[in-house]
């Protein structure tokens, strides 16, 4: 075939395109002629047979694309409300927290102020013992000066001559 005869083309295939490195020193240099129309005709095939499914294929990686993207949003929904939940749940704890030391707080108030009532009632018994004391510490020595007194008293004088 000469490229006068067929509208074909012509390719000069080198040892070093075509063949593996160790079959490339005994297979010599080959003409090989393709028709253009052949080719276009196989390409045509070719993509009419596979161009369907990849277009199909191609949809249906968008689609799972746009599912992703959906999903993901909504599962970043859920973690926000689960973080929401967590933090609700830790201010429940710290509400609770509060109280229970609210309610020891006052417990120690009571206690205080018991404590005050009690201390200012051994005060005043201490300060009417004290005045108790003083007093029979005065009334003895009263007694002992009104015995002394009357002891002197007793005591004979000598008369006074006139």
């Amino acid at each position: 075939m000469s490229s006068a005869s067929s509208p074909g083309v012509y390719l000069r295939a080198t040892q070093q395109q075509q063949q593996p490195a160790d079959l490339q020193s005994s297979t010599p240099a080959e003409n090989v002629c393709v028709n253009q129309k052949a080719v276009d005709k196989l390409t045509e095939g070719f993509l009419s047979h596979y161009l369907p499914d990849l277009q199909n294929s191609k949809r249906a990686l968008q689609e799972l694309t746009q599912n992703q993207l959906i999903l993901l949003d909504t599962l970043d929904q859920e973690v926000t409300k689960f973080r929401e939940c967590n933090t609700l749940l830790d201010l429940n704890s710290l509400f609770t927290e509060a109280k229970i030391y609210q309610n020891k707080l006052v417990n120690i108030r009571k206690e205080m102020i018991m404590l005050h009532e009690k201390t200012t009632k051994l005060k005043k018994r201490a300060l009417k013992l004290q005045q108790q004391k003083q007093k029979e510490l005065l009334e003895r020595e009263q007694q002992r000066e009104r015995e002394l007194e009357r002891e002197r008293q007793l005591i004979a004088k000598p008369a006074k001559r006139t």
